[in-house]
């Protein structure tokens, strides 16, 4: 009972433990916010990856694409269907994208993915990408709700209030003159309109598509793309105007959030240069060898797409297939060509077994079979190592803690030696002094280790907001999404991780204590005794 007693009363009075104790709470508090962080953003990356990419990709080694892909894909479910749970053709080109901001086309290099919408939604969860299914929120505010539910398939139609806005632009412009210029059409002495900043809209006010920043005009003076309207009549201009105003185009696209929009540097502010109903102009090339001339043509935008990684959001732009194998000339007589198929697995265990399967059974040299792991292993090494380190480094924070005890440790031992020698005089055996110490240094481990993982837990709770007070103090952006990907810091939080460092750092205090407890158990009461 007394060594129960004499490690309160030391823990209570002994103020040179909080030390120790602040030592070992900010060591577990930070292990678990670089974790928590470590483990959120990998494992977003992760499922936005796989989201975007599906399980397994077999890619045509082909930059023309493979022909027959309903004959592909009988053949990829006769060798494998029994772990298939979906698969879609897709066609995926670099492409250019001209968006008309104040009044000139302004060119964004992309990522052009021709897809089926509802076999890609089976394939990776496209619709919660779509702005049509979410909520567009500003602040704390609801601007607007989901227009359809995610029940609703996704396909190539505006919505009824888009069409509406789009029937009315049409007719407007109509009368009023063209005041996109580029060299392949010759202009008029009319002079751009300026351009008024406060004039952009948000997401649910009406748009003008010739209306943006006069920041991103210019940026385009800068831009090395910006000369390549200076060729643009040597491309092969499709111009297909439709008869009825304001009738869509035959080809239709989902926007990347990032190409569609910006944000104000200052306020955070979105400002959106594109929205559902808007027309952009594509530039790409056809197939064949020796590749023919590009090809322009015009393709409304249908939706947009966001899925909060800048990296696909600032890249990415989905458009209707067969329009798009039309435009590159990949419908030929004998076959239709494709460039790749995405495969979603029942059970992405079997991922690896799936691709030496296809691996096997595929024309050899004609496919190329990955996992999205295989596609991103770089990155996704980086991340682990990045992860390993980090962990490495920070647990030195715990060391040094447990050597701070040490330190006292042995300090309290030289200062308690005439309290030791009267204990052992009384009867104290040398292990209930060892045990004195060793209780010890577990109660700092313990108090410094709970501590540490409320305010540990509470960190990562409140991260975000904490990034933004800290922004706003200082004013500089904590956290750039367009560096670190994500719009909001992400986290997971790891009950098996939590636990884990708190025993290591009980662990680390026990051992501390080990050797101070050794010595003062080993005291000889008479010595002790003697020169007090």
């Amino acid at each position: 009972m007394y060594k129960l007693l004499l490690c309160f009363k030391y823990l209570r009075t002994r103020y040179i433990a909080l030390a120790s104790i602040i030592s070992v709470m900010l060591g577990v508090a930070t292990m678990i916010v670089v974790n928590s962080v470590m483990a959120g953003f990998g494992g977003q990356m992760k499922d936005r990856i796989r989201g975007i990419m599906s399980d397994v990709v077999v890619e045509s080694r082909s930059y023309d694409g493979a022909p027959d892909p309903e004959g592909i894909m009988r053949q990829i479910d006769r060798v494998a269907g029994d772990k298939i749970e979906a698969i879609t053709p897709t066609v995926t080109t670099f492409a250019i994208m001209n968006i008309s901001i104040g009044g000139m086309l302004e060119p964004r290099p992309i990522t052009l993915v021709g897809i089926y919408p509802e076999e890609k939604d089976k394939v990776s969860a496209l619709t919660p990408s779509l702005m049509k299914y979410q909520e567009i929120i500003e602040g704390d505010q609801i601007i607007r709700g989901p227009l359809r539910t995610a029940g609703q398939a996704p396909n190539w139609e505006l919505e009824p209030e888009e069409m509406q806005r789009r029937v009315a632009r049409a007719e407007q412009n109509s009368w009023r003159p063209e005041t996109v210029y580029s060299k392949s059409q010759e202009t008029n002495n009319e002079a751009v309109p300026d351009f008024d900043e406060d004039a952009v809209p948000e997401f649910d006010e009406e748009f003008d598509s010739t209306n943006a920043s006069e920041e991103i005009v210019a940026e385009s003076e800068t831009d090395p793309l910006s000369n390549l309207e200076s060729s643009f009549n040597e491309y092969n201009v499709i111009d297909e105007q439709p008869v009825e105003p304001g009738a869509l185009m035959k080809a239709r696209v989902y926007v990347g959030s990032g190409l569609a929009s910006y944000k104000e540097p200052q306020t955070d502010k979105r400002h959106w240069l594109v929205r559902p109903g808007d027309d952009v102009v594509m530039l790409t090339n056809t197939i064949g060898m020796p590749k023919q001339n590009p090809v322009s043509f015009s393709a409304t935008v249908v939706d947009i797409f966001h899925c909060g990684m800048s990296e696909y959001d600032s890249n990415l732009v989905f458009m209707n297939i067969e329009a798009l194998q039309e435009y590159k000339k990949m419908l030929l007589p004998e076959a239709e060509l494709v460039t790749s198929f995405q495969i979603k697995l029942k059970n992405y265990d079997d991922s690896e077994e799936v691709v030496n399967i296809l691996k096997a059974n595929l024309p050899p040299g004609t496919f190329e079979v990955t996992t999205w792991e295989d596609r991103q292993g770089a990155l996704l090494q980086a991340l682990a190592m990045e992860a390993a380190i980090l962990n490495v480094l920070l647990s030195l924070i715990i060391a040094v803690a447990g050597f701070g005890i040490l330190a006292i440790f042995f300090m309290i031992v030289v200062e308690k030696t005439r309290d030791i020698g009267i204990l052992k005089s009384l009867g104290a055996s040398s292990r209930g002094v060892m045990s004195i110490f060793l209780g010890y240094g577990f109660s700092l481990g313990i108090v410094g280790s709970g501590v540490g993982v409320m305010l540990g837990l509470a960190f990562v709770v409140y991260i975000n907001e904490i990034s933004d007070f800290i922004s706003k103090l200082t004013g500089q952006k904590i956290f750039d999404d367009q560096i670190y990907y994500f719009d909001k810091i992400p986290t997971e939080i790891s009950p098996y991780m939590v636990f884990w460092v708190s025993l290591g750092a009980i662990t680390i205090a026990v051992l501390a204590s080990v050797l101070p407890a050794r010595r003062a158990a080993n005291l000889n009461p008479v010595e002790a005794l003697r020169h007090q």
